[in-house]
């Protein structure tokens, strides 16, 4: 005899997804862990690759100094993406101009378009990590916040060659092509094949294939790419920005839905192009070169210098001319329609920007909350001409080394990252920082309002500005 369920008046209904993003101030304002909560300091990964040293040729494109540090925007990390202060301890003025920070000569540097995180790597190629911590992002086997750049010890004996910083989490690449992993793990993003709350110190990422030569974080996901050209993605499949054909979601009750997170790296298999009629088609043989990661979107290049972007696809930031989620990387058209090479991308927020082969500057998606968006690939008229040297892109602020010279713009709110000084903080047209004027500036780095940048003091002109900068001491 079947029992009659009992109606239910408090029945909830299913909720539908909006196509939008996870609002970044809750995401960072989430209330610090309480001690005693799980995480975990060590994951045993079986029949891991022996240790090899990469080839030395490309040992060296990783050496972006020697360098020494300027910084500007918000430096109060706890205040960062909240609205209020409310349980910050320490607030500090914002730096609306750069400004000196250590003394310490780097090679290389990475932040992210939603961190209050940062890496350095020093002259010996040792990792230093600096901001926000309460997920243990920073590597040190605590939640305290860092605010001056302290060696990360667990990785002393490891020659880290390039870092990448998630929303909370940051992975360290070493010259072996071995990854370690930190930080917020909740989507499995640390790669270490669980799914435990937090990892505190870095752990060596669950990875036993070809060794690998660049990492990359989105918010919560992460991307690695093998010295063969393949990529592989793990972490949170919500828009699809992993690449593996689904956004991983399923019905855990009839009204809580959940995803089939990644805990360990998974291999990207199918890059396709898609026809005016909605035909798909797959591109056979695809060999990656680089790629670059927004919140929740890749765009990545093949050795053929196509472009490829998926994941989340609102306002335009996958060049493809409409708003679609892709869940499998699809080669951007436009660049194969005006005969143009890609030859780099970067990924902010809700943007993408590109760089041809002649070196023109493509943006597509939005870096404004307001205005119009671009659908597709368009070029940024005020940059014509110029030779570019490094970007940085943040959440809707961009600031770009090019000729010795320092260009950034970004839409208001802005927190001092554009270095324009106190009277203008925001610009939403490319402007020259003119306190920048003749350095040579070989790399920038954009986090969610803050910005790094490496200078060359080995020329003269660039010595002699830097030494009369004003130093932020903590």
């Amino acid at each position: 005899m079947s029992s009659k369920r009992k109606p239910d008046g408090t029945k909830k209904a299913v909720k539908k997804r909006k196509n939008s993003e996870s609002n970044y101030d809750s995401d960072l304002s989430d209330e610090y862990p309480r001690a005693g909560e799980a995480s975990t300091r060590e994951v045993v990964v079986e029949e891991l690759r022996p240790m090899e040293k990469l080839p030395e040729e490309l040992l060296g494109a990783y050496d972006k100094g020697p360098g020494k540090l300027l910084i500007a925007g918000m430096v109060s990390w706890e205040m960062t993406g909240k609205r209020d202060s409310k349980g910050v301890t320490k607030i500090r003025p914002n730096l609306f101009t750069f400004h000196r920070f250590t003394s310490e000569t780097y090679r290389s540097m990475a932040s992210f378009c939603s961190a209050a995180h940062s890496v350095l790597i020093d002259a010996d190629w040792k990792a230093f990590t600096f901001g926000r911590n309460q997920l243990s992002q920073l590597g040190h086997g605590d939640t305290v916040t860092y605010e001056k750049p302290t060696q990360v010890a667990d990785l002393a004996d490891f020659n880290v060659i390039q870092a990448a910083c998630g929303r909370n989490h940051t992975l360290f690449l070493t010259d072996t092509g071995t990854v370690y992993a930190c930080g917020d793990n909740k989507s499995g993003q640390c790669g270490v094949g669980n799914k435990l709350p937090t990892i505190v110190s870095p752990t060596r990422i669950s990875y036993n294939g070809p060794p690998i030569i660049k990492v990359g974080c989105g918010a919560e996901f992460s991307v690695i790419l093998d010295i063969k050209g393949n990529l592989h993605t793990f972490g949170l499949p919500e828009y699809g920005q992993l690449g593996h054909n689904t956004d991983g979601r399923y019905f855990v009750t009839s009204t809580k839905m959940s995803f089939h997170f990644e805990t360990q790296p998974r291999k990207v298999l199918v890059y396709m192009e898609k026809s005016k009629e909605g035909h798909v088609l797959p591109i056979e043989n695809v060999n990656i070169i680089d790629f670059a990661c927004g919140n929740n979107h890749t765009v990545a290049i093949d050795s053929k210098n196509r472009a490829y972007s998926w994941g989340f696809g609102g306002i335009g930031r996958l060049g493809h001319a409409e708003q679609k989620d892709e869940m499998v990387p699809r080669l951007i058209k436009f660049f194969d329609t005006q005969n143009r090479k890609v030859m780099r991308v970067f990924c902010g927020s809700s943007y993408s920007l590109a760089i041809s082969d002649i070196g023109s500057l493509y943006l597509f998606g939005q870096n404004k909350k307001t205005g119009e968006a671009n659908m597709y690939p368009k070029p940024v008229q005020d940059l014509a001409g110029w030779n570019i040297t490094s970007i940085g892109a943040g959440y809707t602020s961009i600031v770009i080394s090019a000729d010795d010279s320092l260009i950034a713009w970004g839409a208001s709110p802005t927190y001092g990252e554009l270095g324009l000084g106190d009277l203008q903080k925001s610009s939403s047209t490319p402007k020259e920082v003119t306190r920048m004027e003749g350095m040579k500036i070989p790399l920038v780095a954009l986090g969610y309002s803050h910005s790094l940048l490496l200078v060359n003091t080995e020329h003269e002109k660039t010595k002699e500005k830097y030494d009369n900068l004003p130093e932020f001491v903590v």
